[in-house]
């Protein structure tokens, strides 16, 4: 595994492992013990993996999570851990790629759900890395956004994006612009300029993908 996706995994398998499995996380409805089956189906389960974007595979990929949530905690993290070379997810090909973003926002889907979190200083690189990421992202999470945006990371670059329209300003560090795109608009330090109804309705739209 490259360098950055690998450093996101194990910080969060150590977090898990801290917070234990019935901790909260930021995604509605799941504990800790909820997201780390998640990532196990991801790349251990081509049968079911399908069902996290395909709503017609979406009931036997639950069962096939709620299963591997079941096993004994500390196996479960391990293979969040140690995922196996032979995914098309996780393999040295693709892993940079794929899972820098996915375990960086999983990482802080754990450490912003507790009390009293604060962004933390991120690896040397990892900015620049997410930034690749979060121009096509924004593209992707706000074409239908009626306004004309700008999204800007101060020192990284800037991406426009939306139907057009009104014009609204996206500020933030590009971890925090990877949070809020990927739907965690509460918990990510940004800034919106812009008129205020608008910018209040891009803070609560569903952005999720």
């Amino acid at each position: 595994m490259s360098r950055y996706a690998r450093t996101e995994r194990h910080a969060l398998a150590d977090l898990m492992l801290t917070v234990g499995p019935d901790a909260p996380t930021l995604n509605e409805g799941w504990l800790v013990r909820d997201l780390a089956a998640h990532l196990v189906v991801r790349e251990r389960r081509p049968d079911a993996a399908g069902g996290i974007l395909l709503r017609p595979l979406r009931g036997y990929a639950e069962r096939v999570r709620l299963r591997i949530a079941a096993q004994p905690w500390a196996e479960l993290v391990q293979q969040v851990r140690q995922p196996p070379v032979w995914s098309p997810l996780s393999n040295p090909l693709t892993d940079e790629l794929v899972n820098t973003m996915e375990f960086f926002i999983h990482h802080e889907d754990v450490r912003r759900a507790a009390p009293g979190w604060q962004p933390r200083d991120l690896p040397a690189g990892l900015p620049a890395a997410l930034w690749k990421r979060v121009a096509p992202l924004s593209r992707l999470a706000l074409r239908r956004f009626p306004a004309s945006l700008l999204v800007q990371a101060p020192g990284h670059g800037e991406a426009r994006c939306g139907r057009g329209g009104e014009a609204l300003r996206l500020v933030g560090a590009p971890g925090e612009l990877t949070l809020f795109l990927s739907g965690r608009q509460r918990v990510a330090r940004v800034q919106i300029d812009g008129p205020a109804a608008l910018a209040g309705r891009l803070r609560t739209a569903d952005l999720g993908l």
